[in-house]
């Protein structure tokens, strides 16, 4: 057969084309720098507890964003990352820029830093670096150095010209500068920590070599504090070798029983949580990652994935992912990223079955496992679901796929295209069901104005709630959320206090319900400007104004357990906002009543 064979199947017609040139395999070698290792032993060995945690959220993955974080975005991130439970956080690299000192010095001058918690810096093995990073940290009770330079073939030859007795040398210079600087600030603990960068890529023995001579400086055996940290700075192997060089590590370091072995592992190949895991088998105590993986080129390891898989499997992760939905918000809004609809444990679509088969399998084991509740032993095993979705504030439903030609299913399609409501997914299962109950009761299908007046009499009409007025303020990082809402005929007022308008606005009415409120999931947009215009609208709707409105806003909350959706719609984002929370609310009082 021909590179240019024509094949045909049915009226399906489609041609091979040659390889192209470009894509040249030819041009890579396999992995070079595996030990020599047959005897080796962590594929016997589980996981039983959680590694030490080690934050770099601050550092790694701030420097690989467009937009650097600003000093107030990392202090909600810090105190995010207390609020999950890291222990040690890296919190910049303060001899790189002004703003990583001065957010170093806010910490530790303002009383930032809980007791329980270390402070970690990075610094290059430079003195007049070392110096600067020392002076960032005075003051601060317990606090990691991190000191590190490249170890690997590639840079030792093609960017520093050194040869590896050259390269030793300023591992060894560092280390030295380490204890001399720690010396003129003898009220804070100091833990020395070194790191052969692009330690995946060196040859193992060598980095044994290197850690030595840093470990003969530093001499943990007589109490001082060192981690030595082992970064697959470029993924560039299978997670088993990687595992490899960190049994060899660990197996032929000379003072191993006294350091913390550390692995910072990128995720390049795609294998980032893998190799961490494989690492920990291998004999590593301690593990560096973000959250979510953010990080250069692919990320680093994503601490939450690995932390929830230990979670998965019975064991305690050590740090709280309950608030799941507030945590992703918070690193998605800090970072300026997206969070993939397909991202483990995070991703909108992970909870969701679009196989009919799929979604009969998982009725069938909640089912089973709600009427055998005294042979389960409370023991989460449900087809398609690794871990029971409200351990991280999420909840299973039913998803309908929604297309152009889905008939029912079609009606997140039918609110976008004519009436300009791009419904996130949460609001189209929330509002398919709703529908479907509605054709069922006329047994035919429902018309597209059907379809508007059913959406706007669920959602945009709050019946006996409506918001009247209200101001926010701004003092001191707390917003305060001050109003009046028509509940019943009656004018109650409404005040809290949180983050923002809406959290401030949901604390005030948990305050003056008695009610448990948590928002679980927030999304606005802008109404297609054809829509604002009435485009599109039949004129004798009542949405008047309503659809007139410049924004909508899909609010998601948890009221005393149950999940309720609701969606409010005006020219102020923020009102919309609220209108859609007080939506969302209406709907519990709804249940509640029938």
């Amino acid at each position: 057969m021909s590179d240019n064979t024509t094949r045909t199947a049915g009226s399906t017609t489609a041609k091979i084309t040659p390889k192209s040139a470009a894509f040249d395999y030819k041009k890579y070698r396999p992995f070079a720098f595996a030990p020599s290792l047959p005897d080796r032993t962590w594929p016997s060995k589980t996981i039983e507890k959680a590694p030490t945690w080690a934050s770099v959220d601050l550092r790694d993955g701030n420097q690989a964003l467009i937009d650097p974080m600003t000093i107030e975005q990392k202090m909600r991130f810090f105190k995010t990352l207390v609020a999950v439970g890291f222990k040690e956080i890296e919190i910049g690299f303060p001899s790189a820029a002004q703003v990583e000192f001065d957010f170093a010095r806010k910490l530790i001058e303002e009383g930032h830093v809980p007791d329980d918690v270390t402070l970690q810096v990075l610094v290059q093995a430079r003195e007049h670096l070392i110096a600067r990073t020392f002076e960032s940290l005075q003051g601060a009770r317990r606090a990691v150095v991190h000191v590190y330079n490249s170890t690997c073939r590639v840079q030792r030859e093609k960017v520093y010209g050194k040869d590896k007795a050259e390269i030793k040398k300023i591992a060894i210079n560092g280390a030295n500068l380490l204890v001399d600087y720690a010396a003129k600030y003898p009220d804070t603990e100091w833990v020395f920590q070194y790191s052969p960068e692009s330690f995946s890529q060196t040859e193992t023995e060598y980095a044994v070599e290197v850690c030595d001579a840093v470990c003969e400086v530093w001499q943990p055996k007589q109490g001082q504090a060192v981690i030595l940290n082992l970064p697959a700075t470029v993924e560039a192997s299978m997670p088993n070798v990687f595992a490899d060089q960190v049994e060899y590590f660990c197996r032929n370091l000379a003072q191993r029983e006294h350091v913390t072995v550390s692995l910072h592992t990128h995720n390049d190949r795609g294998c980032a949580v893998a190799a961490a895991e494989l690492g920990v088998l291998a004999g590593a105590d301690r593990i560096e990652g973000t959250l979510l993986g953010n990080g250069e080129r692919t990320g680093n390891m994503d601490v939450m994935v690995m932390a929830m898989n230990l979670f998965s499997q019975g064991i305690d992760p050590e740090l709280d992912f309950s608030e799941m939905s507030e945590i992703v918000q918070v690193v998605s809004e800090c970072n300026n990223l997206p969070v993939h609809p397909r991202h483990p444990y995070v991703g909108e679509l992970v909870f969701t079955a679009f196989s009919g088969s799929h979604q009969d399998a998982i009725k069938k084991s909640l089912d089973y496992n709600e009427e055998h509740q005294d042979e389960t032993d409370n023991i989460w095993d449900v087809a398609y679901l690794p871990i029971d979705p409200a351990h991280i504030g999420r909840s299973y439903q039913d998803v309908v796929r929604i297309n152009s030609q889905s008939g029912k299913g079609g009606v997140a399609y039918i609110l976008q295209r004519n009436y300009g409501f791009n419904l996130p997914r949460w609001m189209q299962i929330d509002f398919s069901g709703v529908v479907q109950k509605q054709a069922e009761s006329v047994a035919r299908e429902l018309q597209n104005d059907e379809i508007l007046q059913t959406f706007e009499s669920t959602y945009l009409q709050q019946g006996s709630f409506e918001l009247l007025d209200y101001s926010v303020n701004n003092k001191g990082g707390e917003v305060y959320f001050d109003g009046q809402v028509q509940l019943n005929g009656d004018t109650i007022h409404i005040d809290g206090n949180g983050n923002g308008p809406l959290s401030s606005f949901i604390d005030g009415l948990a305050q003056h319900t008695g009610k448990t409120l948590h928002i679980i999931n927030y999304a606005e947009h802008a109404i297609n400007p054809q829509h604002n215009s009435g485009d599109g609208i039949d004129d004798d709707t009542n949405i008047d104004n309503k659809t007139n409105a410049l924004a909508a806003a899909y609010i998601q909350l948890n009221v005393d357990g149950q999940v309720y959706s609701g969606i409010g719609t005006c020219s102020s984002t923020v009102s919309a906002m609220l209108k859609g929370a007080l939506s969302a609310f209406s709907q519990a009082l709804k249940t509640a009543a029938a």
